[in-house]
């Protein structure tokens, strides 16, 4: 599998990640009957919150994948794939957590894996980034 393909792979994943979060918070809309805000409902309120902390999280990590694909051979194959496997478990679990409760193992592991995700991309283009100028 090419590297860019890895990145593409995760983004559909991602993506539909999103897709799925937003069709729960227009259902919760719906359902709840608010047109606007919150309406101080805590389950729509945590709907909310569950779509945009992956639209928060989720972008940065696409492009920095994206990133290291298109540095293809200079990247590590392995690298893509636990980053890519990293943020999209982590976003799963993150998004699920905030769904069921305010605190909770979904919550906590799904920011673990997302920001482990963000440690190997950065560290992953620091390297790629600074060995192309040597």
């Amino acid at each position: 599998m090419l590297h860019l393909e890895i990145a593409a792979l995760y983004a559909g994943v991602n993506i539909l990640i999103l897709l799925v979060l937003a069709v729960l918070v227009v259902a919760g809309r719906r359902k709840h009957k608010i047109t606007l805000g919150d309406g101080g409902n805590a389950d729509f309120s945590r709907a909310v919150r569950a779509h945009a902390n992956a639209a928060e999280y989720i972008p940065a990590g696409l492009v920095g994948i994206t990133l290291l694909a298109l540095f293809d051979p200079a990247t590590p194959t392995w690298l893509l794939h636990a980053a890519g496997i990293s943020l999209t478990l982590g976003r799963i679990l993150h998004g699920f957590g905030l769904h069921t409760g305010t605190l909770n193992a979904g919550r906590m592991f799904g920011m673990i894996l997302t920001w482990l995700s963000y440690l190997l991309i950065g560290g992953g283009l620091l390297w790629v980034g600074l060995s192309q100028q040597l």
